[in-house]
């Protein structure tokens, strides 16, 4: 009888209990708003952010309401203006085009190569076409590229480097933490990130000028010198008076769950790496499959797992997927004609305009993508992989009439 998976592929570990333990705390003394705090108290939104920037190595940190909300901030901070153009991988989600177009930015979507990183060569052409000054590099399901290569072709170019680290919170590029090579990193800390707290975010920086201006745009009021991993308060001085309040705090509740994650950031990075190995492992030199190659200075956090199918047609894909899904195996495919759930893909975007990254549409056309949720144990892992390798070995070589797409389960 063929194995089947019985796990859930959105079932999270549940919240740490000194996180519960404290979030309970902030619900009985009731000073959920970051700024409502007794005496000398140090509002759990402060104290994260000391936290978070002390794991990163960065100078200053402020918490947010999303991931979302973190890189539309670090944008305004920059100076992005309606009708700038603002560059960005062609393979990314939703939020990273849509906190560009919330400020009226343009998005201009840049090639990603096979192994699903930003492509530099069309990065400068698009520069120079665009006339842009700022990318926002996704580092898409935790893919990194170079990034001491990048960081000196975006100086030669003259652009800002803003990272969207939302699949890399704990990730390293050559010993750095990701989100401390470009100006500013952004964080999520939506359910299915490396920690869990609802919806929130959170943005690191070395700039003295950018966290003020992103702290005052978080909707500080005058109450800035509550924040501890801040500037000094005459940085705010001349800026106070002309940064909009665009509120969007983290809260007390929000911040007492995620302070004890913080600590189990590097202990889950190695969990999920052994997940991800035990994939890789089981999936090798499947025939009709391709697996993304990891470069030895990237160290990732693997919560999501990927790999292409070359050369294979969407009504075999298709049959793939349902044929995997009848065994308790969710996967995506990014070439889905039409977006479902969380997964779309650029031409999506109708908002963005029309643009064409043919490179791009060839490798989402074949790549499908997994999430590795650490309820899983290695040994999950490793049946999910040999459940893989024998459905493409039959699905490689099966006739396909015409077959519909599995429905997508989030």
């Amino acid at each position: 009888m063929s194995e089947r998976f019985g796990g859930s592929f959105t079932q999270q570990e549940p919240i740490p209990e000194a996180g519960i333990e404290a979030a309970l705390a902030v619900l009985r003394h009731g000073r959920l708003h970051r700024y409502n705090t007794q005496g000398d108290e140090i509002a759990e939104a402060a104290a994260l952010e000391e936290e978070f920037a002390g794991f990163t190595g960065a100078r200053y940190c402020l918490g947010v309401a999303s991931g979302g909300y973190a890189m539309g901030c670090a944008l305004r901070a920059v100076g992005v203006q309606p009708g700038d153009p603002v560059l960005t991988n062609a393979f990314t989600l939703a939020p990273v085009p849509g906190a560009i177009a919330a400020l009226g930015g343009r998005p201009v979507f840049v090639e990603i190569t096979d192994d699903l990183v930003l492509d530099f060569d069309d990065l400068a052409a698009k520069a120079a076409a665009s006339g842009a000054r700022v990318l926002l590099l996704s580092h898409m399901r935790g893919h990194s590229c170079d990034m001491e290569a990048l960081m000196a072709l975006c100086t030669r170019l003259g652009l800002t480097v803003i990272e969207d680290c939302a699949h890399t919170m704990g990730a390293e590029w050559n010993g750095v933490a990701s989100g401390r090579h470009g100006l500013v990193g952004c964080y999520s800390t939506q359910t299915y990130k490396h920690m869990n707290s609802g919806e929130g975010g959170l943005l690191v920086t070395d700039d003295a000028v950018m966290a003020a201006k992103m702290i005052l745009l978080s909707g500080s009021y005058m109450l800035y010198t509550r924040h501890r991993a801040a500037p000094a308060p005459e940085v705010f001085r001349d800026l106070r008076l002309d940064i909009p309040n665009v509120s969007g705090r983290m809260d007390n509740l929000r911040a007492a769950i995620l302070r004890p994650q913080v600590a189990l950031l590097a202990e889950r990075r190695a969990r999920w790496s052994a997940l991800y190995q035990a994939m890789e492992a089981g999936l090798a030199a499947t025939p009709g499959l391709r697996l993304i190659a990891r470069p030895v200075q990237e160290r990732h956090v693997g919560s999501s797992f990927q790999f292409a199918l070359p050369g294979w047609e969407p009504a075999r894909i298709g049959m793939l997927l349902s044929r995997c899904i009848a065994r308790g195996v969710e996967l995506k495919w990014f070439g889905v004609e039409e977006p479902v759930a969380f997964t779309s893909r650029y031409p999506h975007w109708r908002y963005a305009g029309e643009q064409h990254c043919p490179n791009t549409d060839r490798i989402l056309a074949e790549l499908t993508d997994m999430r590795l949720p650490l309820t899983f144990s290695v040994a999950d892992a490793a049946l999910i992989a040999r459940i893989i390798r024998e459905e493409v070995l039959i699905t490689a070589q099966a006739g396909v009439v015409e077959t519909a797409l599995a429905p997508e389960i989030e």
